[in-house]
């Protein structure tokens, strides 16, 4: 580790100063001056977000449930697991996790377990999302926030990952928490196709763009 240490500082960049561009409700974008290892100048825009919380909700039978909604920066909509940013930066991400969950699905979970946090775009952004597997569930009524239109399903954990490796997931934290859910379970040896057929409902009011 010193070892590294060592060669990273050749390649750190040294923070000057910085200058507030946009201070949104979801992100704060910065412009940043910073000197380069070489002894140089350089700008780079920066991009603070609070931070996430992301959820792999998988019941008894292997079934895991996913989140449709859609996305104004793609123009789509996208399958993704339930997720939702932190209030604020020193809140606890499994805190947010339990919150999130609740609102979009309505389910709650006996168990949990970190299964990562993984950095988003840190080529500019330093947005970190913390996903869990959460097992042991049980259903209550749901209540997304007023400006949340999602439509759930149910779909066996098997094809949702099927779906990752076919690129019909494209979101990358879905992506990620899905695969390393599967690794998870299957060290526990639990189930991971789910029986029967996949049980879909809406959370809120219908949205106006119907999945694939």
């Amino acid at each position: 580790m010193q070892e590294q240490n060592g060669l990273d500082s050749r390649l750190t960049e040294k923070f000057l100063s910085r200058e507030e561009i946009y201070p949104g409700k979801i992100i704060r974008v910065e412009k940043w001056q910073v000197e380069l290892p070489n002894g140089g100048t350089a700008m780079r825009e920066i991009v603070k977000h609070n931070g996430a919380s992301a959820i792999v909700p998988v019941d008894g039978a292997g079934m895991v449930t996913l989140v449709r909604q859609h996305r104004a920066a793609i123009e789509k909509c996208t399958w993704e697991i339930p997720a939702g940013k932190l209030d604020t930066p020193a809140e606890d991400p499994f805190d947010a996790a339990k919150r999130e969950l609740e609102e979009e699905t309505g389910l709650q979970a006996q168990h949990w377990q970190l299964l990562t946090a993984m950095y988003t775009t840190p080529g500019f952004c330093n947005e970190k999302i913390s996903i869990y597997l959460a097992t042991g569930l049980s259903q209550h009524p749901a209540h997304p926030d007023t400006d949340e239109f999602l439509r759930l399903k149910k779909i066996p954990l098997d094809d949702a990952v099927a779906q990752c490796v076919s690129g019909e997931i494209q979101d990358g934290k879905t992506l990620v928490g899905l695969l390393l859910a599967r690794q998870a379970l299957s060290v526990r040896d639990m189930p991971l196709m789910g029986a029967g057929a996949s049980v879909t409902r809406f959370s809120g009011p219908r949205p106006t763009c119907e999945p694939k």
